[in-house]
């Protein structure tokens, strides 16, 4: 298939009920197809990898196609050059989050972006910063003592940001970290009164929504992470 016609298939697999979704998250309704994410990676086993038509989708002005490219492109040969050159193009927090937690995540070496996109002015490249941050620890169980703190210390100096798609993924980084373990959740909700006790509004906002959570985190057989209380697993 070439990428008119999987433009074409996309549109038969479309659904007006995820379309409604799409445009709810912020996506023009002109740029909006509405195809399940279930659906997306039955059309990429279909099609198989192919950067050169992932980039060719990339480029179209489709959010699904974008979000099928994900599928499409072989981390194996993403260099750190297009990992770039395809973040700095990211315009929703949803393509954001797609992109980190699908590709960028299995790239070899991926950890070297964090330092630098969590100090970005732009809005979703500094978001992917923090996104990529819950997900180094949520994949990797060997990650380092010193690997944490510098992430705990990129929370303290970088949520000063008034932008609530930057803010949101502070606290998910936060709250990630806080749910390693119990040594780690003490440290996150250290982090989190001292961004309450800022005089920063924003720092403020992140402190309040990561504590909502780490303060009600516990144990749970079989599980290598803490949980929340409040869930089934937690409860029991």
């Amino acid at each position: 298939m070439n990428c008119q016609e999987i433009i074409e298939q996309l549109y038969e697999l479309s659904s007006e009920k995820y379309k409604v979704n799409v445009v709810k998250m912020g996506i023009p309704e002109s740029c909006s197809i509405g195809v399940s994410s279930h659906d997306l990676k039955k059309l990429a086993r279909k099609i198989g990898k192919s950067n050169c038509l992932a980039d060719e989708l990339w480029n179209t002005e489709y959010h699904e196609a974008k979000l099928l490219a994900v599928f499409i492109y072989d981390y194996h040969i993403m260099t750190y050059q297009k990992i770039e050159s395809l973040i700095f193009t990211v315009d929703s927090w949803d393509l954001c989050n797609f992109l980190c937690k699908n590709l960028i995540i299995k790239v070899k070496g991926y950890e070297n972006f964090i330092s630098h996109w969590v100090k970005s002015e732009k809005t979703y490249v500094k978001r992917a910063g923090f996104v990529l941050i819950g997900s180094h620890i949520i994949y990797d169980s060997n990650i380092s003592e010193k690997t944490m703190i510098n992430y705990l210390s990129y929370i303290i100096e970088y949520s000063n940001d008034s932008r609530i798609y930057v803010k949101k993924a502070i606290v998910y980084a936060l709250k990630e970290i806080g749910k390693k373990d119990f040594y780690y959740n003490e440290k996150a909700i250290l982090v989190s009164y001292e961004l309450i006790q800022s005089s920063n509004k924003d720092q403020q906002w992140v402190g309040r929504n990561a504590l909502k959570e780490l303060e009600n985190l516990v144990a749970a057989k079989g599980r290598t992470r803490l949980i929340s209380r409040k869930s089934k697993m937690g409860k029991e």
